[in-house]
């Protein structure tokens, strides 16, 4: 019997060492295609630091933290504009900017933005060099410790930006807004049309139930009758009146001044006052011919806004142009607003509008 179990036990020692044998070898192979893979995955994040390093300009580099201002390297003016901010729009579809440039040494590179609040953001991140905005959206920047300064004003409009209601609304007067939906741009021109029409009204800001959209949400919402009223700029507006019939309650006349800033960074304004010079010269080329062509502008901006010609042409008639000196009286409506925004705790500090107004 014993002779009958002896070749058994003799397979069934073979089998575990070669199970044991087995799994070792896994085991090692595992291991070492883990330390290979690592390896592998080591050098090549090392590579690719490598190369975005050496790809990567100072300028860019600066960029990265914001509140701080990047150190300018490079002679290129980083811009950014709005699709249904004429002047800059025009001046990038036009390329004289390009052509004017060309002759220092200079260049430019363009990006767009929604509207005047995500813009200055990217100033602050260093991402861009020179914009335009409304009157409120650098207040905000300010506030926040975005090394901007302002380098013009444009005049623009207190009939270009108004608070609207549907056409069959019971809501006849400001006053009525009281407990209401109300929906702005926050940090835009019309943050400070409501903040004044309430005041002008009685009302207080807490009154009203705000409801902060950008211009293409606010359309969507007050379009779809989910808010009750809708403080908005032109061509917007324009397009309000003509697609709903929408009523104005009332626009910025004796409330607001609407102006329009031209912004740089604090950083490029320090390196580079002569190219700013250039871009404000080719600025205002530009904005002289929009000013005397309200028709040809409105055809050049319908296409990019997909908005008829018709309704732009209102909103050009009814505004202004210019590329203007910012003066004294410039910069104590500026702080007006400054003020008013901080009394009702919109912005975290007070600010001196003058501190940051470039004087050339």
């Amino acid at each position: 019997m014993l002779s009958e179990r002896f070749p058994s036990r003799i397979l069934n020692i073979f089998l575990r060492f070669f199970q044991n044998f087995q799994h070792r070898r896994i085991r090692i192979f595992s291991l070492l295609f883990a330390v290979g893979l690592g390896l592998v995955l080591f050098v090549s994040a090392c590579s690719s630091s490598t190369t975005q390093q050496a790809t990567t300009t100072p300028t860019e580099q600066a960029t990265s933290t914001p509140n701080q201002s990047p150190a300018v390297s490079t002679n290129t003016i980083r811009i950014g504009f709005q699709k249904a901010g004429t002047i800059l729009n025009a001046l990038k579809t036009k390329g004289h900017l390009e052509k004017a440039l060309a002759a220092s040494g200079a260049s430019v590179t363009w990006s767009e933005f929604p509207s005047g609040p995500p813009m200055l953001e990217a100033i602050n991140s260093g991402s861009i060099d020179f914009g335009y905005t409304g009157e409120s959206p650098p207040i905000f920047a300010q506030a926040a410790g975005t090394p901007l300064v302002y380098v013009a004003y444009d005049p623009w409009s207190t009939k270009a930006e108004a608070i609207l209601v549907h056409k069959d609304s019971p809501i006849k007067t400001v006053a009525d807004l009281k407990g209401k939906k109300v929906a702005f741009a926050k940090g835009s021109n019309t943050n400070y049309l409501i903040v004044k029409a309430l005041e002008k009204a009685g009302l207080q800001y807490t009154d009203i139930q705000a409801v902060t959209l950008q211009p293409a949400d606010g359309r969507a919402a007050f379009e779809g009758k989910n808010v009750d009223a809708w403080a908005i700029w032109d061509p917007y507006l324009a397009l309000a009146e003509k697609a709903t019939g929408a009523r104005t309650l009332t626009d910025a006349t004796g409330l607001a001044p609407n102006r329009g800033y031209y912004l740089a960074a604090k950083s490029f304004v320090d390196a580079h006052t002569d190219t700013l010079k250039i871009v404000l010269d080719e600025v205002k080329k530009t904005s002289d011919w929009a000013k005397n062509n309200p028709s040809e502008v409105a055809k050049f901006l319908a296409p990019a806004l997909g908005i008829d010609a018709a309704v732009l042409e209102v909103a050009e008639k009814r505004r202004d142009y210019g590329v203007l000196t910012i003066t004294d009286e410039v910069i104590a409506k500026q702080q007006e607003i400054a003020d008013a925004f901080y009394k009702i705790k919109l912005i975290p500090k007070q600010i001196n509008v003058k501190d940051i107004v470039w004087r050339n």
